[in-house]
This record gives C-alpha cells, structure tokens and sequence, in this order.
C-alpha cells in the first residue's frame, strides 16, 4: 500500500488546519480540494499544493480519493457525507455528524451496506493529552469513577467573529456547537448515555455583530445560548455540563472526573493536549491537621498534533481491521444526546436517549501520526 488519496469538500476557515496538519501526515496525500466557490478552492490548492481543484462532484469523480474529509458548514454535512458514500468514497466529517436524527442514520445504513466508513470530529480525543487521561482512569488511577463536571462559558463568538450569527442560528449554540467536544469525551470515558434533563435560557433574543465589515448590524438569537444539562449514564456514572454563550467570565476546557479514591483534571476536550493532574482524598482530618490537597501531575507525551487525526487513524484502522476511535457511531450516540438535551429543555421533562454506542478503543500504543505506516 501507499499514501491514501484524500479530497477535501469546503474549504474554509478550518480547512487551514487541516492542511497543514495532513501535509505532515505520510499516510495520506491530498489530492484535490473542491468547494462551492471554486476560486477559493483554488487559491487553497495553490497555498498548500494540491495537484487538483474543483466541486464537490469533482472530488467525489476523483480516481485517486478513498477517502472524502467533509468541512461543509452543518446544514450540509448529511447531504455531502452521503453523496461521498454514494461515489463510493470513506468519508470524515467536522462535527456535528448531522443535524437531524433520521438522516445521520441513513448516512451510516448507507455507509455500513456499501462496505465502507464514516468518521466523525471531535478527533481531540485521540490527542496525547486525551489518551493519557483515559489510559490513567483505566488504570485505576480515582478508583470508579462517580461523575463529572465539565464548564464551558464564554461572552459569545459574536465578540470576535465577523458573521457569528449561524453560531445562534437553528443547529448550532453553544449545544451544537460546543456541546460535541465535552459529550465526545464523556461518552469515551463512561460510555453511552440513557437519560438526560436539560435546562436552557436566552441572554437577549437579539445580538450584535462587534467586529469586520458588519459592526452593529444586528441578528436574532434562534436557540438557547446557555444550556446546562445532567447527563446518567449506563454505567450509573453521571454528569454535569454548562455550555453558555453568556458569561462575563470567560472559562472553559473545564473537565473534572470524580472518583471512588480520587479525581482528576484532564485537558480542554477542544484541545489535543493540556494539563493531567490527581488528588487523592483527604482521608480522616484531626485536630491541626491541614485541608490543603496535594496535586499529582501526570507526565504525558505533547506531541504536536491537531486536525485530521481523526482521518488518519481512520485510514490506518481501515488497513489493519480494526475499529477507529472518532467513529460515525459514536458521532451519533453524541448528536442523539445532544438533541434529547435539547427535547429536555424544551419541554421541561428527562428525556430517554434512544441510540447507544459500544465501548469507544484507545488509539493502539505507539501511534506516531509521523511515521510511515501504509
């Protein structure tokens, strides 16, 4: 074997990163980028040098793509993943998987009868920092875990972002939006989730652009921008997130696993690698005795990796017959939660989440995204 062929549809803002981040990958080779402004797709072809451009239907004719990464905006992601599966390509999508239950399973029934496989962002998870956490949970570094807390606060994107309101619009929120990389990490460490009850609220019904060409134009807010919801899962293991768009104070990345002989802090599930530390419990306190806990941190390897992980591992999965960590199964299960939370908020009542997902795999030991494998 040898690099696999690998086309790009949407080439935004984010496909920077995936550029840059493939270009240093030996398994893969990007052959060609196609978006609906073709220029664009151009231009990026050019910075980067990949050898094609064109459409999306470009890419999908394309003899040399295996597999499809799909950077389409949301509202798209179900429409291209499925042409990509009908041309018979593997497909990678950027989260959310869909953004209507039925569809995204249609996606996977089609993927799953034409023998091939879809994967699905966040790939934070399988980032050094991520990895090392969960290796440290399973070794039994907090005992059983109990339960988390995860945090993620803002003032909102329309701070810094020169067209922010398809971040308030239907499909995405901070729900939608955020709520894939903290509901990605929980589901990986505790499992599926059974039931979730959500509560949500709006700061105003309309905001303000801040920044670029369309300062002080202003535009409706669609969905809840602060959503804080309990999460029980199988495993008797619960949760409980915060995801706002509201916040003077800025705080996020926020993830605490709380357990049976300890807890542990593990990096932002937005980022490939952070802080790891422990605390053990205080144990009985007597007279004199101090309160002050000791922090153990966690040494873990900091390679220097980012989007398109995901991908890679997929390709590589794929040669060796294994399954992929950041799978359209489990980029379901999340997208199912997500929108049960959402339910739950809008009529006030626990919702039942109706898909499952089996056990998500640790990366195999040793994986070096750098190292030529194919």
């Amino acid at each position: 074997m040898s690099a696999v062929g690998v086309g790009i549809v949407g080439v935004g803002v984010i496909s920077d990163t995936y550029l840059q981040n493939l270009s240093s990958f030996p398994d893969v080779e990007v052959v060609i980028l196609g978006d609906l402004l073709v220029d664009r797709a151009r231009e990026q072809a050019e910075k980067y040098g990949v050898p094609a451009y064109g459409t999306a239907e470009d890419v999908f004719a394309h003899p040399g793509v295996d597999l499809v990464i799909n950077l389409t905006i949301p509202a798209a992601h179900i429409e291209v993943s499925r042409a990509a599966i009908a041309a018979g390509k593997h497909v990678w999508t950027e989260k959310p998987l869909g953004l209507d239950r039925d569809a995204a399973a249609l996606l996977l029934s089609e993927a799953d009868a034409a023998g091939l496989r879809v994967g699905s962002a966040p790939d934070t998870l399988l980032g050094p920092g991520f990895q090392a956490a969960r290796r440290a949970i399973e070794e039994g570094r907090i005992g059983r875990p109990l339960f988390a807390q995860t945090v993620f606060q803002t003032q909102g994107p329309d701070l810094w972002h020169p067209n922010p309101a398809f971040l308030f619009a239907e499909g995405a929120g901070p729900l939608l939006d955020m709520g894939p990389y903290y509901f990605s990490a929980l589901v990986s460490l505790f499992g599926a989730v059974d039931r979730v009850s959500a509560f949500g609220t709006k700061a105003n019904e309309v905001r303000r652009i801040h920044t670029g060409p369309n300062a002080g134009e202003t535009f409706p807010v669609e969905v809840p921008s602060t959503m804080q919801i309990i999460a029980a899962f199988d495993s008797g293991a619960q949760s409980q997130s915060l995801l706002s768009f509201d916040s003077a104070l800025e705080r996020h990345g926020i993830v605490e696993i709380h357990g049976t002989e300890g807890s542990i802090v593990i990096p932002d599930p937005n980022q490939f690698a952070g802080r790891i530390a422990v605390v053990a419990p205080l144990g009985v306190l007597r007279d004199g005795m101090s309160f002050e806990q000791t922090w153990i941190e966690i040494e873990h390897d900091e390679l220097e990796v980012g989007r398109g992980l995901g991908a890679l591992d997929m390709v590589r999965a794929i040669a060796e017959g294994r399954p992929h960590v950041a799978s359209g199964e489990l980029g379901f299960h999340v997208l199912d939660v997500l929108l049960s939370a959402a339910e739950s908020a809008s009529s006030g009542e626990t919702v039942k989440v109706r898909s499952t997902v089996a056990p998500v795999p640790l990366l195999p030991e040793g994986f070096d995204p750098f190292a030529s494998t194919l």
